[in-house]
């Protein structure tokens, strides 16, 4: 029954299911440890914040080429290259205890945000032909991030019962070796996508857009080691921003763009950018902030859970498995409202999920419910974003546009990342020697991300009514050709 729902792209969706399930075992199998990690570095609570910064700062880098790369020759052929990168910091990680070697690993280990894009890019070149392909590739994106949070629920879970029985060389080599089984899987199991743009790849666009991502972390990461006041901090994030200009001018002049800009003309497309962009804040960016406020001793310093390894393990599965919900929901849920509806109310459970934090976090109970309602909001974002981006794009745009989505949402959690580290790490000096991270900073996390998930909501009403379905978009379609 599934796989005729499917049609077209059954035969590779369970092969993907388990790239999707390997993606959600290295989002899911760090977060409890990340302060027994931070305690095997020597590192403070606040630093662990640079591991999550530096690794989204380089997959922001990576997306826009390898998205192009798919289109051009192979999306298969890329998602191998992104593994085989991932497998390889992976095992890094596993035998040092220096913390430089440590961010170099996990940062390259950021290779594995490319698998969604190509992914649904795969999918979507195979149901072009179907009936109803942008239903279908919903339907394939909810199955694909239900696989990704079933294993970042695996992942979390095997993390919390092994972290008192392995050391840490044998704790962090389990996530290693399901990468390693994930290169072969891909290797044997999936089929090239049927039609390629060719090509040659816009290298100097590509300088360019690297250029401006790297002032703008880089910005960003010298504000969290001098503090606001620094202006080579505020110079460099300006030059970011300004290095956006040349690189739209060229990318207007180019034949083949590495990044077709007039996309983010588009009235379906340009909020959908935005809101992965606003999302990423909080799906990436608060990640570190809630496993370290769910570890930190209410005892001690005054707030957070107290929580053990195993106890942060069944919080972050229980959340995860609301994103699995979210998920599963979002293609049922669009047979009645259209897709623009449900990514309004979406958005609008995470902003809710994240501000009930403000008056309810002294408790598991209330913790657990406000990751809950958030969770499930989040769930419905990943699924939906790459998927309605891949039904907005140009067919021959296809892996760049879910790129996009990513990359700016990487962008977003880069961004939130840094600057949640400043505040975390502000007024940490209230806890004399403790290692936590402040109170205050931890009111900016859930304030900063129920603002932003507010204002995604209010986007996405601005997006044409019928965008994203499988009714003529004309409107959309045609100002990006």
């Amino acid at each position: 029954m599934r796989a005729a729902r499917l049609g077209p792209v059954a035969a590779i969706v369970g092969f993907l299911a388990f790239v999707e399930f390997t993606s959600g075992i290295l989002q899911g199998y760090y977060t409890p440890l990340l302060t027994d990690i931070a305690r095997h570095l020597g590192i403070h609570d606040a630093d662990v914040n640079w591991l999550e910064g530096t690794q989204l700062m380089l997959s922001a880098l990576v997306v826009p080429a390898f998205a192009k790369l798919g289109d051009m020759v192979g999306h298969k052929r890329m998602l191998m290259w992104s593994t085989a990168i991932t497998a390889a910091a992976s095992t890094a990680l596993a035998f040092t205890d220096q913390f430089w070697v440590f961010l170099v690993a996990w940062a390259l280990q950021g290779f594995y945000v490319v698998w969604l894009p190509l992914e649904i890019a795969l999918i979507w070149s195979r149901s072009r032909s179907a009936e109803r392909p942008a239903a279908m590739t919903r339907k394939a994106a909810g199955l694909l991030v239900a696989a990704l949070e079933f294993g970042a629920i695996a992942g979390a879970l095997s993390a919390g019962a092994l972290a008192d029985v392995l050391p840490m060389t044998a704790l962090l080599l389990v996530p290693a070796i399901a990468v390693v089984a994930c290169f072969f899987v891909v290797w044997f199991g999936v089929k090239e996508s049927p039609d390629l743009s060719g090509g040659t790849l816009d290298t100097v666009g590509l300088v360019i857009i690297s250029l401006a991502l790297l002032a703008l972390t880089g910005g960003l990461s010298f504000m969290r080691l001098n503090g606001p006041a620094d202006l080579l901090s505020w110079g460099l994030i300006a030059l970011g921003v300004l290095l956006v200009v040349p690189f739209a001018r060229w990318e207007l002049r180019h034949p083949d763009p590495l990044i077709d800009v007039r996309m983010f003309r588009s009235p379906s497309l340009w909020p959908v950018f935005l809101t992965a962009g606003l999302f990423g804040v909080s799906v990436l960016g608060a990640q570190a902030p809630l496993s370290t406020f769910a570890r930190t001793d209410a005892a001690e310093v005054g707030y957070g859970l107290g929580a053990t390894s195993f106890q942060t393990s069944l919080l972050v599965g229980a959340y995860v498995l609301s994103l699995v919900v979210g998920a599963t929901l979002f293609p049922l849920v669009t047979r009645w409202v259209t897709p623009r509806v449900a990514l309004i109310g979406a958005s609008s459970l995470v902003s809710l999920g994240y501000l009930l934090f403000l008056p309810f976090h002294d408790g598991y109970a209330q913790v657990l419910a406000n990751m809950i309602i958030a969770g499930i909001g989040s769930g419905a974002l990943v699924a939906a974003l790459p998927a309605a981006a891949a039904a907005a794009a140009p067919a021959h745009q296809t892996g760049v546009a879910t790129g996009l989505t990513n990359s700016v949402k990487t962008v977003g959690g880069a961004i939130a990342s840094c600057v949640f580290g400043i505040a975390l790490l502000g007024t940490a000096g209230e806890a004399a020697t403790s290692t936590a991270g402040s109170f205050a900073g931890y009111v900016t996390v859930w304030l900063v991300c129920g603002v932003t998930a507010a204002v995604a909501a209010v986007l996405l009403a601005f997006v044409p009514k019928l965008a994203f379905s499988d009714a003529p978009t004309a409107e959309g379609a045609a100002v990006v050709r």
